[in-house]
Protein backbone atom coordinates (compact mmCIF):
# COMPACT_ATOMS: atom_id res chain seq x y z
CA UNK A 1 0.00 0.00 0.00
CA UNK A 2 1.14 3.56 -0.66
CA UNK A 3 2.00 6.25 1.86
CA UNK A 4 -1.38 7.97 1.47
CA UNK A 5 -3.05 9.14 4.68
CA UNK A 6 -6.17 7.53 6.16
CA UNK A 7 -7.13 9.13 9.52
CA UNK A 8 -8.30 6.57 12.05
CA UNK A 9 -11.05 8.81 13.46
CA UNK A 10 -13.05 8.62 10.22
CA UNK A 11 -15.46 6.08 8.75
CA UNK A 12 -15.04 4.90 5.14
CA UNK A 13 -17.02 3.43 2.25
CA UNK A 14 -16.11 0.97 -0.49
CA UNK A 15 -16.67 3.88 -2.91
CA UNK A 16 -13.75 5.77 -1.30
CA UNK A 17 -15.72 8.36 0.64
CA UNK A 18 -14.92 9.29 4.21
CA UNK A 19 -17.38 10.35 6.92
CA UNK A 20 -16.53 12.43 10.00
CA UNK A 21 -19.02 12.42 12.86
CA UNK A 22 -20.13 15.88 13.96
CA UNK A 23 -22.63 17.27 16.43
CA UNK A 24 -26.39 16.73 16.48
CA UNK A 25 -26.50 13.87 13.98
CA UNK A 26 -24.64 15.79 11.26
CA UNK A 27 -21.72 14.18 9.42
CA UNK A 28 -19.16 15.68 7.03
CA UNK A 29 -18.39 13.77 3.81
CA UNK A 30 -15.46 13.86 1.41
CA UNK A 31 -13.37 11.57 -0.76
CA UNK A 32 -10.34 9.68 0.48
CA UNK A 33 -6.69 10.25 -0.35
CA UNK A 34 -6.86 7.07 -2.45
CA UNK A 35 -9.72 8.50 -4.53
CA UNK A 36 -8.14 11.89 -5.10
CA UNK A 37 -4.81 10.26 -5.97
CA UNK A 38 -6.49 7.95 -8.50
CA UNK A 39 -8.42 10.85 -10.03
CA UNK A 40 -5.43 13.11 -10.47
CA UNK A 41 -5.82 16.89 -10.57
CA UNK A 42 -9.42 17.79 -9.67
CA UNK A 43 -10.76 20.59 -11.88
CA UNK A 44 -14.49 20.66 -11.02
CA UNK A 45 -16.80 19.36 -8.29
CA UNK A 46 -20.58 19.07 -8.63
CA UNK A 47 -22.27 18.81 -5.23
CA UNK A 48 -25.83 18.10 -4.07
CA UNK A 49 -28.19 20.97 -3.24
CA UNK A 50 -28.77 22.00 0.37
CA UNK A 51 -32.10 20.48 1.38
CA UNK A 52 -31.75 17.41 -0.85
CA UNK A 53 -32.90 14.20 0.82
CA UNK A 54 -30.70 11.27 -0.17
CA UNK A 55 -30.63 7.53 0.40
CA UNK A 56 -27.46 5.56 1.07
CA UNK A 57 -25.83 4.80 -2.26
CA UNK A 58 -27.53 7.62 -4.18
CA UNK A 59 -25.39 9.49 -6.69
CA UNK A 60 -25.20 13.04 -5.28
CA UNK A 61 -22.62 14.71 -7.50
CA UNK A 62 -19.47 14.33 -9.55
CA UNK A 63 -15.77 14.97 -9.28
CA UNK A 64 -14.11 15.87 -12.56
CA UNK A 65 -10.36 15.60 -12.97
CA UNK A 66 -7.88 15.85 -15.80
CA UNK A 67 -8.17 12.03 -16.08
CA UNK A 68 -11.86 11.24 -15.64
CA UNK A 69 -15.24 12.03 -14.11
CA UNK A 70 -16.35 10.03 -11.06
CA UNK A 71 -19.70 9.95 -9.31
CA UNK A 72 -20.05 10.92 -5.65
CA UNK A 73 -22.29 8.60 -3.65
CA UNK A 74 -24.04 9.32 -0.39
CA UNK A 75 -22.61 7.01 2.27
CA UNK A 76 -25.75 7.20 4.42
CA UNK A 77 -29.37 8.35 4.23
CA UNK A 78 -30.13 11.89 5.28
CA UNK A 79 -30.62 15.53 4.31
CA UNK A 80 -27.89 17.71 2.86
CA UNK A 81 -27.46 20.66 5.24
CA UNK A 82 -24.26 22.31 3.95
CA UNK A 83 -22.01 22.12 0.91
CA UNK A 84 -18.40 23.26 0.63
CA UNK A 85 -18.82 26.32 -1.58
CA UNK A 86 -15.04 26.89 -1.58
CA UNK A 87 -14.77 24.01 -4.05
CA UNK A 88 -16.52 26.13 -6.72
CA UNK A 89 -13.48 28.40 -6.99
CA UNK A 90 -10.77 26.05 -5.73
CA UNK A 91 -11.62 22.42 -6.56
CA UNK A 92 -7.93 21.53 -6.14
CA UNK A 93 -8.54 21.58 -2.35
CA UNK A 94 -9.80 18.02 -2.87
CA UNK A 95 -6.22 17.07 -3.86
CA UNK A 96 -4.28 19.23 -1.43
CA UNK A 97 -6.40 18.64 1.70
CA UNK A 98 -8.97 15.84 1.14
CA UNK A 99 -9.76 15.44 4.87
CA UNK A 100 -9.78 19.16 5.72
CA UNK A 101 -10.56 22.06 3.41
CA UNK A 102 -11.42 19.64 0.58
CA UNK A 103 -14.54 18.21 2.28
CA UNK A 104 -17.65 17.98 0.06
CA UNK A 105 -20.90 18.31 2.03
CA UNK A 106 -22.59 17.77 5.38
CA UNK A 107 -25.52 15.44 5.92
CA UNK A 108 -28.04 15.29 8.78
CA UNK A 109 -28.54 11.57 9.20
CA UNK A 110 -31.99 10.10 8.69
CA UNK A 111 -33.57 8.18 11.53
CA UNK A 112 -32.05 4.71 11.58
CA UNK A 113 -28.93 5.67 9.62
CA UNK A 114 -25.81 4.60 11.48
CA UNK A 115 -22.08 5.09 11.13
CA UNK A 116 -21.87 1.41 12.06
CA UNK A 117 -22.86 0.64 8.45
CA UNK A 118 -19.47 1.99 7.30
CA UNK A 119 -15.91 0.63 7.43
CA UNK A 120 -13.29 1.58 9.98
CA UNK A 121 -9.80 2.52 8.83
CA UNK A 122 -8.47 -1.04 9.18
CA UNK A 123 -11.21 -2.53 6.99
CA UNK A 124 -10.89 0.27 4.43
CA UNK A 125 -7.11 0.08 4.09
CA UNK A 126 -7.28 -3.74 3.92
CA UNK A 127 -9.65 -3.38 0.96
CA UNK A 128 -7.01 -1.34 -0.88
CA UNK A 129 -4.32 -4.03 -0.70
Amino acid sequence: MSDLDYPDDLHYTADHEWVREGADGVVRVGITAFAQDALGDVVYVSLPEVGDTVAAGDSVGEVESTKSVSDLYSPLAGEVVTVNEALDATPELVNSDPYGEGWMYELRLAEGASLGELQDVAAYTASLD
